[in-house]
């Protein structure tokens, strides 16, 4: 369990780190806001590329090999994107952020299968907090860059460092993920993993990717906006939006940490219902709040409803093991579709109805996600590969069919 906290908290740190410090490859290139944006597109599409590869990747090679083979393409993305920033090359940094893209994606969809796999097996939810480690790592990775670039340290030795961090750890970790298993019954009846993109013609997964598109899309549109709908909609200085931004980001972690326990004694339709109805009724109220007060409020309504909605899609998808790796990746990539390309649509809109009124947009997404929660139902699972060396914990009892919550 902790090797999966850990590659969780290490993707979210590798993220982190290059985020933080955009600004600064933005100035080494010597490119304007709208040619940075798209130069950050190239990362977006290599991540939205991968995605659909990613469950027939792991369901070929299994779950530690998967992480694996992330790990390797986000080492190499990052030193290929150093060395473009030491040449100051353009194309050579968007090709390293087509590859950082690319291995992201794969490690995720990796993980979030091993998060399933063990939270399946101590028979209590715990994938909010694997979510919550990444959260975590991406806050590291932030504070890192942040520090880096007080000190004046280059943007390309800290890439080569985050590099060989990604490599060590991507590389090592797994070895201590699930033992691989394959499903004997459903083999005997000629069942198994979806092949190829057989994933997409599934009413439920397309449904419960629907309630994950309408959680990422909340919880993108706040990365990116809610800072500035704070400066341009209240009036509010540049530090006082960016605390707005940190009391929706806090919002959200802590209830990913909290949140494993509610899932397991109220159902997970029931919590995702809450959570949407939270999540829209925060938004709202930051939208039409006349004063700052009354907009946090509805920030922290905002990030805790935005919190539980990604990681129980990934728990969703993930409910019966042997067509886990095709489901996930299916779900990661509707989710990750909103999460990346949403925004920029809100910031289209914003330009003619002001960011802060734009934002509304999210909650049409949010409002057909909550119709849609009965898909993510707890379904019983048909395989459970075993922790080494560990049984379920004494508080912990393995769920069965019976036990299931409608």
């Amino acid at each position: 369990m902790l090797a999966t906290y850990a590659i969780f908290g290490l993707n979210g740190l590798v993220f982190a780190s290059w985020a933080a410090r955009i600004p600064a490859a933005s100035t080494t290139l010597g490119l304007g806001s709208g040619q940075m944006g798209g130069l950050l597109l190239v990362g977006a599409i290599g991540s939205v590329l991968a995605l659909p590869l990613a469950g027939i990747i792991a369901a070929r090679v299994g779950t530690a090999n998967t992480v694996r083979i992330g790990g390797v393409a986000a080492t190499v993305a990052a030193s290929t994107v150093a060395l473009g920033l030491g040449v100051v090359s353009v194309p050579v940094v968007a090709v390293g952020l087509f590859l950082f893209g690319c291995g992201i994606a794969l490690w995720d969809v990796g993980q979030n299968i091993e998060g399933a796999d063990v939270e399946r097996r101590v028979g209590r939810t715990i994938m909010p907090r694997f979510h919550a480690a990444f959260s975590g790592g991406a806050f590291v990775g932030a504070l890192v860059g942040a520090g880096l670039s007080a000190l004046q340290v280059s943007l390309s030795a800290h890439l080569v460092a985050i590099a060989i961090l990604s490599l060590a750890v991507s590389q090592w970790t797994p070895r201590h993920f699930l033992p691989e298993a394959h499903d004997a019954a459903a083999a005997a009846h000629g069942e198994g993993r979806p092949r190829g993109f057989g994933a997409w013609g599934e009413p439920r997964t397309l449904l419960i990717g629907l309630v994950v598109l309408g959680a990422a899309l909340t919880e993108g549109a706040a990365n990116d906006w809610v800072a500035k709908a704070s400066v341009d909609g209240l009036g509010t200085s540049e530090s006082t939006g960016a605390i707005m931004f940190a009391v929706f980001v806090a919002a959200m972690t802590a209830l990913r940490f909290v949140g494993g326990p509610l899932i397991d004694r109220f159902g997970r339709v029931r919590v995702l219902q809450a959570s949407l109805g939270s999540s829209l009724a925060g938004l709202v109220l930051f939208v039409v709040a006349p004063n700052v007060p009354l907009a946090a409020v509805g920030a922290i309504l905002w990030g805790a409803g935005a919190a539980l909605g990604f990681p129980m899609g990934m728990s969703a998808a993930a409910d019966e093991p042997e067509r886990a790796a095709a489901r996930v990746s299916v779900v990661s990539t509707i989710g990750y579709t909103a999460f990346l390309a949403g925004p920029p649509l809100i910031g289209f809109l914003g330009d003619a109805v002001g960011i802060r009124n734009a934002l509304l947009a999210v909650g049409v997404a949010v409002l057909a996600s909550f119709l849609v929660a009965p898909a993510a139902r707890e379904r019983p699972a048909t395989v459970v590969r075993t922790l080494p060396d560990a049984g379920p914990p004494d508080d912990a009892p393995m769920r069965t069919a019976s036990d299931q919550r409608p």
